[in-house]
């Protein structure tokens, strides 16, 4: 298929970017984005064909939504999909045969919810939730605090999900590390308050993700991309923040490098807000800065509101202001990638027409797409 010219504004984002041992073609990556599609946890053909539009429509690289690793207290929705079980790995495998088909990368983000997790809720009901203290916020106690051996289950579990992508075919994979999910609730202070080696300062608080890191590492390849999102903010506090300078910031970043990880996927709300005072670097920007790997960079792209406003129901208007934005950083060297998130769930097509420049061709944001799989 011959690809229409690159529009002159938006050139940047279509040049190709080497991440480990993967080719891009292009700078925009699909973000993860839950769907609950999946019944049982198994992904269908109608998840397939979801993920083969995006990558027909000339998306860089697919970050599937989060799916459960194999371990019982993973999940916390049986309509998401599983990253282990005969019949869920079968849909996997047709999910990357269907984009690698339309010429599309596409990596799993694998995910544990930890103390967020209702024991009441499937998959596994009944199983209480895992966590590093027991709790779900600063001062909300929800169980008991993880053993070393339940952690070390949670490590091999990621490992052995990664392994499974490795085996699948998958390009690479993501590590769900943000918005307070468990490897989150490690890193966190208001979550983490253990004193053994999962536990203590900033730093020694990164330990978990480490493990994780080299473990899926050992369980890969070399040159399999492995990437970490993570944030500042919490869906248990959206005021919270790991670094509160780039220094602390600097520090936190520095043993993840240092256990192979290969990029960051910084999740912030508006990617257009700076991170520290006296810089209008965002966290994308700073994390590239300070830990010298690759950046991707989210947060309501073409959008003017964030994911949570739109939850409300108040549609998402379009707009092309902050495209222009988001091109001069990028251009700059900000960041290396741009996640784009709801845009893609209304338009399948949306990377083609901003690679034309048709940027009046974008449509707003409606809830109502939350609802199907287009």
């Amino acid at each position: 298929m011959t690809q229409t010219p690159v529009a002159p504004a938006v050139a940047p984002l279509f040049t190709p970017f080497k991440l480990n041992g993967l080719t891009l073609p292009n700078r925009i990556v699909m973000a993860p984005m839950t769907r609950s599609h999946s019944p049982d946890g198994v992904p269908g053909d109608d998840v397939a064909a979801y993920y083969r539009r995006r990558a027909e429509g000339g998306v860089g690289l697919i970050v599937t939504e989060g799916a459960w690793i194999p371990h019982p207290a993973a999940g916390n929705d049986p309509n998401v999909p599983q990253f282990y079980g005969d019949d869920a790995l079968i849909g996997w495998a047709k999910v990357v045969e269907e984009v690698h088909a339309a010429g599309g990368r596409i990596f799993p983000q694998l995910w544990h919810v930890g103390g967020i997790r209702r024991a009441e809720n499937g998959p596994n009901e009944g199983v209480p939730p895992a966590s590093p203290s027991g709790l779900f916020k600063p001062g909300k106690q929800i169980g008991a605090p993880m053993t070393i051996e339940e952690a070390e289950n949670v490590i091999d579990a990621f490992a052995t999900a990664a392994s499974t992508a490795h085996r699948l075919g998958f390009d690479g994979i993501e590590l769900h590390g943000a918005h307070g999910y468990l490897i989150d609730q490690f890193f966190w202070a208001g979550t983490n308050l253990r004193t053994d080696r999962f536990g203590g300062d900033l730093v020694a608080r990164t330990r978990f993700a480490v493990e994780i890191i080299k473990e899926c590492r050992k369980r890969t390849a070399y040159n399999f991309p492995i990437v970490l999102r993570f944030s500042q903010w919490k869906q248990q506090d959206y005021a919270a923040k790991l670094a509160e300078t780039p220094d602390e910031l600097a520090a936190f970043l520095a043993p993840l490098v240092a256990a192979g990880v290969d990029g960051f996927h910084c999740s912030t709300r508006r990617f257009w807000e700076p991170e520290f005072a006296g810089s209008d670097m965002n966290l994308a920007g700073w994390t590239k800065k300070l830990s010298g790997k690759p950046a991707i960079t989210v947060g309501s792209v073409s959008l003017d509101q964030d994911f949570f406003t739109s939850l409300a129901g108040k549609p998402a208007e379009r707009t092309t202001a902050d495209l222009g934005r988001l091109v001069e950083m990028l251009a700059r060297g900000d960041f290396d990638l741009v996640a784009v998130g709801r845009a893609l769930l209304q338009d399948p097509n949306w990377v083609q027409k901003v690679r034309a420049g048709q940027l009046d061709q974008l449509a707003p944001f409606d809830p109502a797409v939350l609802k199907v799989l287009t």
